[in-house]
């Protein structure tokens, strides 16, 4: 078994997903656990590129290049951030992981399942977290959530639809691992959230904690 616990957090638009990273790191740093957060696309300098590359609402990217592109990014993240963090025993909370690229550009997008199983294994070398935080929310709703904070990125632009079929590949996600899964309604009040996230969070981690390294990959 490898040393750290692998964190991530997924969900629709708008879900509230960077609150409550940022909310589980203050409850890490008080508990005194070594960790790193970190997210995708982004987490190191190619990874920084290719976001921008991404989510710009300019660009026209058909399902197969945005998939590439973001399991670009997620191998030289695994390889950089991620394992060596695990290696160190910490904690690491990752905003968006592979699951991400099943839902949007596999129930989203439409690419097959086998093709984006077989890429995805090569680019993290079948690593997968420990325990995922699927914070769900109605896509209208999200949608009308994300609007408030500015200019709508590439992926934002998209139609309802597409942010429908991304629930629903969440969601069945979900359902085919849930062990791993924790899926919370996202409607709830932060609070709520915050509360269910860190009893799950805690009672994986159990009472022991490591000294405090907490780096910020973002």
């Amino acid at each position: 078994m490898r040393p750290g616990f692998f964190l991530s957090f997924e969900g629709p638009e708008g879900a509230g997903k960077s609150t409550q990273l940022a909310r589980l790191t203050r409850r890490l740093t008080a508990a005194g656990r070594a960790h790193t957060v970190t997210r995708e696309p982004g987490g190191t300098p190619l990874g920084t590129r290719v976001r921008e590359v991404l989510l710009d609402p300019a660009l026209s990217m058909d399902p197969l290049p945005e998939f590439l592109l973001y399991s670009a990014s997620r191998a030289q993240l695994v390889a950089q951030v991620v394992r060596p963090a695990l290696a160190r025993a910490e904690v690491v909370v990752c905003d968006r992981y592979a699951d991400s690229s099943l839902a949007y550009q596999g129930a989203g997008r439409g690419l097959p399942a086998p093709l984006l199983a077989s890429i995805t294994a090569a680019a993290t070398g079948g690593l997968t977290p420990d325990l995922t935080v699927l914070l769900d929310l109605d896509p209208a709703l999200g949608l009308a959530r994300a609007a408030r904070r500015g200019q709508p990125d590439r992926l934002e632009q998209a139609d309802l639809g597409f942010h429908q079929r991304v629930r629903g590949g969440f969601l069945a996600l979900a359902a085919a691992d849930p062990a791993r899964f924790l899926v919370l309604d996202a409607t709830q009040s932060e609070d709520e959230l915050d509360a269910a996230i860190w009893a799950a969070v805690s009672g994986r981690l159990g009472d022991g904690g490591a000294p405090l390294v907490a780096e910020q990959n973002l």
